[in-house]
């Protein structure tokens, strides 16, 4: 006798389990425990098994027959409806793991110890923003190149054309690694080299002095981020990187004894580096510690704490406080170096601040831990003498004599 669904959701729980039958091999299995599942018995090759088809009420009395009737169709076929189950599973599985995602994420686990740390978050970084959003969730074998054009296509209207060439690098060598492991055939990304125009190298914008007071009085009219905007003075007045300071964390500082040490993980030429920092500096970070001290960075993003903020963060502030084509982050360096080495400070000092790598090789390796206090009395000097062009004072302009 059929069941009714009725009698299926009312059917209470007895001491032991039992069953209901409904015909054809299905049945409802009723717990001790009060659980309903429902199963299939049938025969193939000569053998009786039994295909779980699901509970109930996820599964409902109708649901369970319609199962049932697809069974028998594939027995009939003489397919076991259990290998059937079991190999659209891995199929899903396999279609899961075989997303560009999830070959990059693969691809990047397996040779992310061969890279620097900063190298290896900016490609992450690169790839949860500017990759996975549009094709992370595709088979790698079934992204057409149009696809990758297209998210390549955003990057080159945002201006970001020598992020665009990595990006598209990376894609190519994740293709590759995917061809290797036997799940795609073809790589798109090498065929896309020549749709984009070669990136230029950029001369970043920079201000003159006579631009410097009145820039320094629009950082604190600018509505935004505090801790945007501290991060854009401590770019001026320390000349690091601007992805060096956007990845500044607060293990890497040391307050009293007034220096920043950046490993070397984090350098452009893989070489620690010491900043000796001024007043003004320390004074910054006392003013944001409450704000991020208890987190990694110095500069967390808005968004997630857990990391720093983005690439985009401090030009984006410097062109909505209206110096957009007048003036960028990296700019900042060619504006220290231009000032202290027309005051005469030491060279060596300049360089070794700016962190460029001296072409001496032999040289260069003994330099390592000198000038830090010729370095300092040059960077107090400096944040002393943007304290007076932004208070608007006059300033006695010198020779100081140390050029070396």
């Amino acid at each position: 006798m059929k069941l009714t669904a009725r009698q299926v959701e009312t059917v209470k729980p007895q001491d032991k389990d039992f069953k209901l039958s409904d015909g054809g091999g299905l049945y409802l299995l009723v717990k001790a425990t009060g659980s309903k599942y429902w199963r299939l018995k049938y025969r193939i090759a000569g053998k009786e098994k039994l295909l779980a088809i699901g509970t109930f009420p996820l599964i409902t009395l109708a649901e369970a027959r319609r199962k049932r009737d697809e069974a028998k169709k594939l027995i009939a076929d003489g397919i076991d409806p259990n290998q059937d189950k079991k190999q659209k599973k891995l199929a899903a599985q396999g279609e899961i793991s075989n997303t560009f995602e999830s070959i990059a994420r693969e691809w990047y686990e397996g040779r992310k110890d061969r890279w620097s740390v900063g190298y290896r978050e900016d490609m992450m970084d690169a790839f949860e923003k500017d990759v996975f959003p549009y094709i992370g969730h595709r088979p790698i074998a079934e992204i057409k190149p149009l696809e990758l054009l297209d998210l390549l296509s955003i990057m080159e209207k945002r201006g970001v054309t020598d992020k665009l060439k990595k990006v598209r690098q990376r894609c190519g060598e994740v293709w590759t690694y995917a061809i290797i492991t036997g799940r795609a055939e073809y790589n798109p990304a090498p065929d896309l080299a020549s749709a984009f125009i070669p990136h230029q190298r950029e001369h970043y914008a920079h201000l003159s002095v006579d631009e410097l007071p009145e820039f320094l009085r629009s950082i604190d009219k600018y509505m935004g981020s505090q801790i945007v905007r501290t991060a854009l003075r401590m770019l001026i007045l320390t000349g690091v990187r601007p992805g060096e300071l956007r990845k500044a964390e607060w293990s890497e500082i040391d307050l009293d004894k007034a220096v920043w040490t950046i490993p070397a993980e984090k350098m452009k030429m893989r070489r620690t580096h010491v900043v000796p920092l001024s007043e003004q500096v320390i004074d910054l970070l006392k003013q944001i510690q409450p704000i991020s001290g208890s987190y990694q960075y110095v500069f967390p993003s808005r968004t997630d704490y857990r990391k720093h903020i983005s690439d985009m963060a401090i030009n984006t502030m410097i062109r909505r406080m209206g110096y957009s084509g007048r003036a960028t982050g990296h700019g900042f360096r060619h504006t220290m170096s231009t000032i202290l080495h027309d005051q005469d400070f030491n060279t060596a000092w300049v360089e070794k601040q700016l962190a460029h790598v001296d072409k001496n090789s032999i040289r260069g390796t003994y330099n390592h831990a000198q000038y830090l206090d010729g370095r300092r009395e040059m960077l107090q000097w400096y944040a002393d003498y943007m304290e007076m062009l932004e208070r608007g004072e006059n300033v006695l302009i010198g020779k100081f004599g140390k050029r070396a």
